[in-house]
């Protein structure tokens, strides 16, 4: 977009009534000024794949279906754990305890049936090519469902810096083509912003705890691909001649 500036005189003016909350510098351009917001992404391959493993169980009491929820959970973990699997990157997720009832059409009313509790952990896995072999071990040690594997990059310092540098260069090329189409030689920076994001595929699997048979006879495959890291820096240049 292509725009003049306001006066020096309109700019103080804007200034003065203004409320006092945020202060704001102003840079005054006597030119016209050109935005720009561009987005650039570079994609990389994942090395942490996030995992969530669950349990779920019911009982007729509360304290009996947390009781076996406990135990199950326990050896979820216990498994997770002589999977090599640091205790840091594993962390607990929700626990929740609800009552049960089924909806009697005869009598129109509820009937209490027990409770359930659900307790499930997220793993942090750092080394993408054993996923499978975790699902599949997760499943086999009790897990009644899972959740996952959503890839990512540990550090992505380097690839936003790449794309950082990428949507600069960009901008001040597009800035420089409309300046010239305008009759301006040049160029002077007024404002940058910058935001940032990342993206990765979401597969997801899902398996209860009776197919882990099933499971064991094949490990599970899983194709970690490339997660992207962008980057969305919005420019202001005044044109100059």
């Amino acid at each position: 977009m292509i725009r003049p500036i306001a006066s020096a005189a309109a700019v103080t003016a804007a200034l003065v009534a203004a409320p006092l909350a945020a202060a704001e510098v102003q840079i005054q351009a006597t030119g016209p000024v050109i935005e720009l917001s561009i987005t650039e992404t570079v994609k990389a391959e994942p090395d942490i794949a996030g995992i969530s493993a669950g349990v779920s169980t019911e009982a007729r009491t509360a304290v009996e279906a947390m009781r076996m929820n406990a135990r199950e959970m326990t050896a979820v973990i216990a498994r997770i754990k002589a999977l090599g699997i640091d205790e840091k990157d594993i962390q607990t997720t929700g626990i929740n305890l609800n009552a049960r009832y089924d909806y009697d059409r005869t009598s129109q009313r509820q009937i209490f049936r027990g409770y359930q509790v659900s307790n499930r952990v997220s793993v942090k896995l750092r080394g993408v090519e054993r996923t499978g072999e975790v699902l599949d071990a997760l499943v086999a040690a009790g897990a009644t469902d899972i959740n996952g594997p959503n890839f990512s990059v540990d550090d992505d310092t380097a690839a936003k810096a790449q794309a950082r540098k990428a949507a600069m260069e960009t901008a001040r090329e597009r800035a420089m083509e409309y300046a010239s189409w305008s009759g301006y030689s040049g160029l002077r920076l007024l404002e940058i912003n910058e935001s940032v994001r990342s993206s990765q595929p979401r597969p997801m699997m899902r398996a209860m705890a009776a197919d882990a048979e099933a499971i064991e006879v094949q490990s599970t495959p899983v194709q970690p691909g490339m997660v992207a890291t962008g980057v969305t820096v919005s420019v202001k240049y005044e044109m100059t001649r």
